[in-house]
């Protein structure tokens, strides 16, 4: 069943949902057909009566005091896509153009960007028929949108360029001739009505945040199971202590981390006769740390919502009031923000994930086997895994610096301040793909020292961690087995991240220990 569109009811979920599952086609709405169709009859007779609108019958940018001729209009648009396509790079995955793509529909099927239906049909006639346009994914300084990036989309509209089309990179051309798509010829404000907005670095930053939401309970999963294999206290967790400072990520997680200690029988193991007051802050700080990063995802995961469905081409037309109104909507600078306040706030999970690796695999800290091995100096065991953690907790460090405070002034000084957010999300979306792997790594070596953790002292028997710790550390276990002689780590890290990603690892234990926050 097709999904509507209607230009303001986009959730991130559907829009990740659409960017992944090639079977989800799309439909425009009965009301955002209206909406776009009454626009489109208002830019009509402005070219009838010659008036002056931006980008319509004038030139961009710079060139804004260029009269064009009508006779030029339709040569106006395609030349603004020839010129604006000047990308450079890799080509940006599939799943954030398809992502691109769905949100420029959306904001079109607003009504306010003066478009055909016509042309409107043909990007949604490429979506379901799995045509995923090749575009770079640099060269958007993130201001009048992504101009780059949409020109290229734009330019396979007009059978241009190259796509992904079953499995293949094909001509524009060819792959519409084969979906039954006739390619667009663009009319007076079309091309311009495309390509102001800013879709790349949403839709990288809808994904990232997406992603980012489940990432928030895992980490505090991972860390549940690294205090029952460190053996440390879940007094830092009391409801009475974080009360008395209630901010909402903070309190939520400690919600949680009691939620998963609950009922363990490696704490009551240890409880009277430990000698430690307090443990590190990376076990003790959990809430704290983890909070503060969980508040600042659901600040992005707000602002994303909000852009998905928001008006950023320019001008926009306002069909009742008859008028036209030249502003900045396409504007980067909200999510440039945003995507930098996520990069940053992951990073943090990061940070503090690798610290209680380097707990885990540190004899000294620990009280475990060194490097979680019985068997050291023949054996490695979980030594280098911390590297790998490490080294991604740097590169991160480096991509947290945020690209939204630089701006570069574009258009001889016409564009004079511009967000940069392209790079802001592509940021944070490689900074998420590596902390997801920290976690992972993180989930390994918490399993293989609880492996030791849980045997009780009088070695009588096996203890069970808490009902969530446990559940995961049951799960990871059905895939990978305890490490007893060295073997081949990346091929452990890629199996779990890949349980990371793919929701299963969380929706098992929230199915043995409840729903977390």
């Amino acid at each position: 069943m097709a999904i509507s569109i209607d230009g303001n009811s986009l959730t991130i979920p559907q829009l990740y949902a659409l960017a992944y599952n090639y079977n989800k086609p799309i439909r425009l709405s009965g009301s955002a057909l209206r909406a776009v169709a009454q626009a489109r009859m208002v830019i009509e007779d402005w070219l009838k009566n010659d008036a002056t609108i931006y980008g319509v019958t004038t030139g961009f940018g710079e060139f804004i005091n260029v009269r064009i001729d009508l006779k030029d209009i339709e040569q106006l648009q395609k030349n603004l896509i020839y010129s604006h396509a000047a990308g450079a790079g890799d080509p940006m995955p599939d799943e954030i153009v398809r992502a691109m793509m769905v949100l420029r529909i959306n904001t079109l099927a607003k009504g306010y960007s003066g478009i055909r239906p016509e042309t409107l049909d043909v990007l949604i006639g490429m979506f379901n028929a799995g045509i995923v346009p090749v575009i770079p994914s640099q060269g958007s300084v993130g201001a009048s949108g992504d101009l780059v990036q949409l020109a290229h989309l734009v330019l396979t509209m007009m059978g241009k360029g190259v796509v992904k089309y079953k499995d293949k990179v094909v001509d524009a051309k060819k792959a519409l001739r084969a979906a039954n798509i006739s390619p667009v010829s663009l009319s007076a404000k079309e091309g311009l009505a495309l390509i102001n907005g800013t879709q790349m670095m949403t839709a990288y930053t809808a994904l990232a945040v997406h992603e980012s939401v489940q990432l928030c309970k895992l980490i505090d999963i991972g860390a549940s199971v690294t205090l029952e294999a460190l053996k440390g206290t879940p007094r830092a967790f009391d409801a009475r202590l974080h009360r008395l400072r209630p901010l909402r990520g903070q309190n939520q997680c400690a919600v949680n981390m009691r939620q998963l200690l609950k009922k363990s029988e490696i704490r009551r193991s240890h409880l009277h006769d430990d000698p430690r007051v307090q443990d590190a802050y990376s076990i003790r700080c959990i809430p704290q740390v983890h909070g503060a990063s969980r508040d600042a995802i659901g600040y992005v995961y707000d602002t994303v919502s909000i852009e998905l469905n928001s008006a950023n081409d320019n001008p926009l037309i306002f069909p009742k009031d008859g008028v036209h109104i030249e502003g900045g909507n396409f504007h980067g600078q909200p999510i440039a923000l945003a995507a930098d306040f996520l990069g940053i706030a992951l990073s943090e999970f990061a940070n503090i994930s690798e610290r209680r690796i380097e707990r885990l695999v540190n004899g000294s800290l620990s009280g475990l086997p060194r490097f979680l091995t019985t068997k050291g100096g023949l054996n490695s065991g979980m030594m280098i895994a911390q590297y790998t953690a490490a080294s991604l907790v740097s590169e991160n460090k480096v991509l947290a610096h945020p690209a939204s405070v630089d701006s570069i002034p574009t258009s001889a000084n016409q564009e004079d301040h511009n967000s940069m957010g392209s790079i802001s999300a592509q940021k944070a979306y490689k900074i998420l793909k590596n902390v997801q792997t920290v976690i992972a790594i993180e989930f390994l070596t918490a399993c293989q020292g609880m492996d030791f953790s849980r045997i009780h002292p009088g070695k009588k028997r096996i203890m069970k961690a808490g009902v969530g710790a446990q559940a995961a550390y049951n799960f990871i276990r059905k895939h990978i087995e305890h490490l007893e002689n060295d073997r081949v780590l990346y091929d452990d890290i890629q199996t779990i991240l890949s349980l990371v990603r793919d929701g299963s690892l969380l929706n098992y234990v929230e199915k043995q220990a409840g729903k977390l926050k």
